[in-house]
């Protein structure tokens, strides 16, 4: 899937095309009608759909001393927009540049003269410009300005919880640890990806050898032990147990996901892997010495074993 950087060589990629236009993190329920929208309009005008998404996140850079924040890393974003339909990625470079844009400039400037857009799709709350001054009514006036067709996804409820859709509802589910919650929003269980690093080799000595994988930029959920489903760089998926914290039982500082693979043998190490949360089993807590700590993660793994095994895909 042809993913472009910034606006150099895209007359094939967006010239005539349609975007759905936004941040996407997430891809969840709302983002993917917006999507959708966007594939529909460009076929009734013969063009493509590709999705514009800003980067790096706005957030980063009007505060970049935020907590990490992000519900999925740049690779899982684009393959989740290709899932739901888009052809082609488009990273509009974020910066204060374009933050201090006025409505009508970014529109001319970036939407027509740089991208060579037919159409744009967006959310009904979808705001840009200075000081977020422009919201979907002005991109349409714009639109009828400069050329360019605007529509607006129809809002999607769910209706499960009295939840908006959005990426903060998303995320503050994932910090109660409702993990069950988040994957209904988005349509997929939240996931982690990264890559395998060497740990302490504490879990091996203990009998539960895991895979450690950094956090970086995700968003923190609630610390503790979770069921997980994990992709194998063979395509294939192991069940496991995990625990997402900075494990205070050995005195540890920095939060990381270890894994532990059921029944699974084979060298991960610098491998990427993909970790589905699926199920918050207990809160991260310190137990009083390395004994305790082994038999509850006997238990732990019981309970793991037995989620899996009963629950329906999400």
């Amino acid at each position: 899937m042809p993913v472009c950087h910034g606006y150099t060589d895209l007359s094939e990629v967006s010239s005539g095309a349609v975007a759905a236009l936004g941040n996407f993190d997430g891809v969840h329920h709302g983002h993917r009608a917006v999507i959708k929208t966007a594939c529909e309009f460009a076929r009734v005008l013969g063009a493509h759909c590709t999705a514009a998404v800003f980067s790096p996140h706005p957030r980063r850079v009007f505060t970049p001393n935020a907590p990490p924040f992000a519900l999925m890393s740049e690779m899982q974003r684009v393959r989740a927009l290709k899932v739901a339909g888009a052809t082609t990625v488009l990273r509009l470079p974020f910066d204060r540049n374009l933050a201090v844009m006025s409505p009508e400039a970014f529109m001319r400037d970036v939407l027509v003269w740089k991208l060579g857009l037919k159409g744009v799709v967006t959310g009904a709350d979808f705001c840009f410009g200075k000081g977020r001054i422009g919201d979907v009514d002005t991109l349409t006036a714009l639109g009828e300005t400069y050329g360019v067709a605007v529509r607006v996804a129809a809002a999607v409820n769910l209706d499960f919880a009295g939840e908006k859709i959005s990426s903060t509802t998303v995320r503050e589910a994932l910090r109660r640890g409702d993990v069950r919650t988040a994957a209904r929003l988005m349509g997929r269980p939240f996931s982690i990806e990264g890559v395998v690093v060497h740990g302490d080799q504490r879990g091996r000595l203990l009998g539960f050898p895991t895979a450690n994988i950094a956090l970086g930029a995700y968003l923190r959920p609630r610390f503790g032990v979770y069921a997980v489903n994990v992709h194998l760089p063979d395509g294939g998926i192991a069940p496991g147990v995990a625990n997402l914290g900075s494990r205070p039982t050995v005195d540890g500082t920095k939060a990381c996901l270890e894994v532990h693979l059921f029944d699974f043998e084979g060298d991960l190490y610098s491998q990427t892997l993909e970790v589905d949360m699926l199920a918050f089993l207990r809160p991260e807590q310190k137990f009083d010495g390395l004994d305790a700590l082994k038999a509850q993660i006997v238990r732990d793994g019981i309970e793991a074993r037995q989620f899996l095994s009963s629950s329906l895909p999400v």
